[in-house]
């Protein structure tokens, strides 16, 4: 591992090097253990040498967006995770296309929309987490989906090789999935097929699916968004509350009662509790319907 550190260390600066990272403190439940190493590229130039340097090692790796979507095990990660920020956050408008870094918000691409004057983004603006990590799984909310929007992505290659444009059609993207969960490659750039619109009408809409969202979901409390993929046929959150599991505990991780879809942190959950709970609330509703529920949070890391 030193010689590993040593090596990002020639071309990335200390400050972006992060050893024993807490990761509570960089995922979106605020709960589980430490990775080895966090690196926080800069600029495109650090992550491609991070990306090609931790390729031609031994070093288990991996890529993570805003963590709005992830669960570091409280054994932590054994290698080194490379988190896409602030850094690569741009966003610009150019006509009806907007294009933004992977590491903005969906908040701020909400925003940058309704000044520009675009609609056709208002589903996601209360989406949790960044816009490459929505593209990354085509994220979607109130009936619409990043696949309806999504012109192109910039990615760069998982061994830090190359950069290239993939469209639309080239990343397979379906139900909280795109092609890239097979080969790794990460997004740096999405850019947006929108249409103009009346900036009061747009900002409106996105008001009022963000008061929606905040009536009836748990935005006060740590989480990763819904939990649970929906299966074909069914709502996950309805299976969940039909079971009899609304408010379900386990340690400090909860079956939300606000919605069942919702794994919550109560305040001081352990990555375990919330790991528990998953599979108490996949066993019975595999009883009791039939049903197999598969989470959308990645779950990483070893157990403690």
């Amino acid at each position: 591992m030193t010689r590993i550190i040593d090596t990002l260390k020639k071309e990335i600066p200390e400050s972006a090097i992060i050893e024993n990272a807490d990761m509570k403190e960089y995922t979106s439940f605020k709960a589980g253990g430490c990775a080895d190493v966090l690196v926080i590229p800069e600029n495109e130039d650090h992550l491609m040498y991070a990306l090609k340097t931790l390729a031609e090692s031994v070093m288990e790796y991996m890529v993570m967006g805003n963590g709005t979507n992830i669960l570091v095990k409280d054994g932590g990660y054994r290698g080194v995770i490379v988190k896409i920020g602030d850094a690569f956050s741009d966003i610009r408008v150019e006509g009806e296309r907007l294009i933004a870094g992977s590491g903005a918000l969906m908040s701020q691409v909400a925003s940058a929309a309704v000044d520009a004057g675009l609609e056709g983004f208002e589903f996601a603006s209360g989406i949790p987490g960044s816009i490459g990590g929505a593209a990354f799984m085509n994220a979607g909310a109130y009936g619409g989906e990043i696949v309806q929007i999504l012109e192109t992505v910039k990615v760069a290659a998982k061994d830090g090789s190359r950069i290239f444009t993939m469209t639309n059609e080239e990343l397979e993207l379906s139900y909280r999935h795109s092609k890239l969960y097979e080969t790794g490659d990460i997004v740096l750039e999405v850019t947006l097929k929108l249409k103009e619109g009346d900036r009061i009408a747009i900002r409106n809409k996105v008001r009022e699916l963000t008061e929606k969202r905040n009536a009836k979901q748990p935005v006060d409390k740590p989480s990763a968004g819904s939990f649970f993929k929906r299966p074909e046929g069914y709502y996950a959150g309805k299976l969940i509350q039909d079971a009899g599991l609304k408010g379900l505990t386990v340690g400090g991780a909860q079956v939300s009662e606000l919605h069942s879809g919702f794994v919550i942190n109560t305040g001081n959950a352990t990555a375990s509790d919330i790991v528990q709970l998953k599979e108490v609330v996949q066993a019975t509703v595999l009883d009791k319907f039939g049903v197999e529920l598969q989470p959308e949070v990645r779950i990483i890391g070893e157990d403690k």
